[in-house]
């Protein structure tokens, strides 16, 4: 995998890297696609700093390079036709956040063009890349392995509320993390002797069964995953947190509330 500087040297160069007979295709001014799995209101700190990275590199946005944006606004169905719109556009480069799913639908739209990710799981083992050497293929970028820490947080958890019985875990099974997720939490678990909750969850109406649930058994703590959807659901999340009074920890800090 790369590092910030060279995340962001690989979108300055791509054009340059790209073969003529495809750039001829292109337009005068490159064009980067920006897909990604949150939404703009949620991200909008992260479009300052990637074009403040561009910038550094001489890439203005409208001046020198322009930037097609599609945002899934959590829901991931939308992300192949929004990669797949992309791809027809055609863009010079491919850049994805908002976690796996938007790399994953970036992945399965184009072989061709080059694609930047940045993502929370194991790029590996998702199928992005061949190894974290050498990644091969025409996708490379990444990983905050913010989907891999599930049992770290129940842990930090379980010291904070030492007093709970059980400890309740908010997952999305529509993410591709799912399955890892569940089992790292549930081996946590029991390593500490905790009993586990689990909370599925991929809809606004699944998120409110969730917390009734939690007001019902009155579980008295709730780790949310990490995952792009509960992101954008963030002042959902932490007003239905406050209502029963939930200790809850979660990925980003914008999303806390006890």
């Amino acid at each position: 995998m790369i590092g910030r500087r060279e995340f962001i040297t690989l979108l300055g160069t791509a054009a340059a890297a790209w073969p003529l007979a495809a750039r001829a295709q292109q337009p005068a001014m490159p064009v980067i696609g920006y897909l990604s799995a949150r939404s703009p209101d949620d991200t909008a700190h992260l479009v300052v700093a990637f074009r403040k990275g561009l910038s550094e590199y001489g890439f203005v946005e409208g001046r020198n390079v322009a930037i097609e944006y599609r945002w899934a606004l959590g829901q991931y169905d939308r992300l192949p036709a929004m990669a797949a719109e992309l791809v027809r556009r055609p863009v010079t480069v491919l850049t994805t956040t908002g976690g796996d799913p938007a790399a994953l639908a970036a992945k399965a739209a184009t072989s061709t063009i080059p694609i930047a990710f940045s993502v929370g799981g194991d790029p590996v083992k998702l199928g992005l890349a061949a190894s974290f050497n050498r990644p091969g293929g025409n996708a490379t970028g990444i990983s905050l392995l913010t989907g891999s820490l599930e049992a770290k947080r129940l842990g930090l958890l379980r010291e904070l509320v030492p007093q709970a019985a059980t400890i309740g875990v908010l997952l999305n099974p529509k993410l591709a993390l799912f399955e890892t997720q569940l089992s790292d939490v549930q081996e946590g678990g029991r390593a500490i002797n905790l009993q586990v909750q689990i909370l599925r969850a991929s809809t606004d109406q699944e998120i409110d069964a969730a917390f009734a649930t939690v007001a019902q058994q009155r579980i008295a703590a709730l780790v949310v995953a990490s995952d792009p959807f509960f992101d954008t659901r963030r002042e959902k999340l932490v007003v239905l947190a406050a209502c029963p009074r939930c200790t809850t920890f979660a990925n980003l800090r914008r999303l806390a509330a006890s």
